[in-house]
């Protein structure tokens, strides 16, 4: 039997190309049997500043090897060859990589609005994916995903390494077990301080060589190559991602649903505005306010781009995530009991009594990236869910999208989480999806 569908070939790496069609996955793909001293062949897609991370610490805590790699940028490309030790199977079109034989999974570490097509493909492919997160660029490029990954019954693991790190699950026992008394109110927050000039206003230019940019924009609207709408600060405009929500709380957001036990809220509102504050061309807003709903208690994210403090309330000599003064806690996440308060980031919480109902506690961990990246490939293995499966990755991107949602359109509206479907609110539910520009108008 074929081990997986055939991908059209193409001859450049160039958009303009005739685009193969998204075909109904097989059922009847041959996957091949690991043995216990065979190497996981890993195919890297995007060899940026995150692929580039995640890669390293996938190929040093497992047994695999990237037997091939794709980026569009020869310099990241370049780069990857030394130290993936893949130059001979190294490509500028996702498409070659995922028609090479012999591969097990992917690692999808591109732009997010890249994040669907060679994840469909993928799936279609008969491959396992490691897919950064948000799962996709939309709601509906999610609803996507998770369609093709049911049909292809595969392993998909989404880069919501929070899930990896063990103090989240003390968290959640402390909180389920009435610990930290009732909690009502939860809040999460991204805080930064880029004033006043953020990335910096820069003229449109002339791409760097050997950049196919219509390639790069696939999808998303065509604009003149703009540095700032490129490598590591395109998350700074909405035609390649949904800002900080889908970049930061994306995490956090997932990090809550796993702690209180819930995973999709039942109405979201939002306010704020691009004001303008940081003079760098992007269009996420300045100042942004989501308030979700959920079933017995309320959240308020919170994300700011000229003022890092985020929140007080720290231990002298702790390491806080990202945190750049002696007092800033520039994100994290806060569940407000009737006994006390647990603050937490990724790389650890403590809590503050209220009363004598509850002691002082905290703890410290690192980062979970290479226990998030050594789940997966055992799971490749095994067969079995990954900690941060395709149904958690979708549920948790769902809610930063649905903020985003709020904001754009001054709505307060209900979430169907069975269904997936906003309620009685038609200008909201145009946003869930977006026209994709063609050849890519596929998802």
């Amino acid at each position: 039997m074929k081990r997986r569908i055939f991908i059209q070939k193409t001859a450049v790496a160039s958009a303009a190309m005739s685009v193969p069609s998204i075909l109904p996955a097989t059922t009847s793909s041959y996957k091949r049997i690991l043995g216990a001293n065979d190497r996981v062949q890993v195919g890297l897609i995007g060899c940026g500043g995150r692929g580039t991370f995640v890669g390293k610490a996938m190929k040093e805590m497992n047994n695999m090897q990237f037997s091939a790699i794709c980026d569009l940028y020869p310099k990241h490309l370049d780069r990857a060859k030394e130290w993936t030790e893949s130059k001979d199977n190294a490509y500028m079109d996702f498409r070659h990589l995922l028609d090479q034989k012999g591969l097990d999974a992917v690692l999808i570490a591109t732009p997010d609005h890249w994040h669907a097509i060679p994840a469909i493909m993928a799936c279609q492919a008969g491959l396992d994916i490691y897919l950064e997160k948000p799962l996709g660029h939309n709601i509906r490029e999610g609803q996507a995903i998770l369609k093709a990954s049911k049909t292809a019954n595969n392993i998909v693991q989404t880069g919501t390494q929070h899930r990896s790190a063990p103090h989240w699950e003390v968290i959640r026992e402390i909180v389920q077990s009435g610990k930290l008394g009732v909690v009502r109110y939860v809040r999460v927050w991204n805080c930064q301080n880029t004033y006043p000039s953020g990335l910096g206003k820069v003229a449109d230019s002339k791409p760097p060589e050997g950049v196919d940019w219509d390639f790069y924009l696939g999808p998303a609207p065509y604009v003149p190559f703009n540095k700032n709408r490129f490598v590591g600060t395109y998350r700074w405009f909405s035609d390649y991602c949904g800002g900080i929500i889908t970049d930061y709380a994306a995490h956090r957001l997932d990090s809550m649903h796993q702690v209180m036990e819930e995973d999709a809220p039942l109405t979201i509102s939002a306010t704020g505005n691009l004001y303008d504050i940081i003079e760098d061309g992007g269009d996420i807003p300045d100042v942004l306010q989501v308030t979700y709903e959920y079933p017995g208690f309320v959240v308020s994210y919170e994300s700011l781009r000229n003022n890092a403090h985020g929140a007080g309330g720290r231990i002298p000599g702790r390491k806080y995530y990202n945190a750049k003064g002696d007092t800033d806690r520039p994100n994290g996440l806060a569940f407000y009991g009737s006994n006390g308060t647990l603050l937490a980031d990724r790389i650890g919480f403590e809590i503050y009594p209220e009363g004598d109902k509850i002691e002082r506690q905290e703890m410290s961990v690192g980062d979970s990236t290479p226990e998030h990246t050594k789940d997966f490939i055992d799971c490749v293995r095994s067969r079995k869910r990954p900690v941060a499966d395709i149904e958690i990755g979708h549920k948790g991107s769902n809610a930063c999208h649905l903020g985003n949602i709020a904001f754009k359109t001054g709505l307060k509206f209900k979430w169907d989480s069975e269904k997936e479907e906003i309620i009685d609110a038609p200008e909201a539910t145009k946003l869930m999806g977006r026209k994709a520009r063609k050849p890519w108008d596929m998802v």
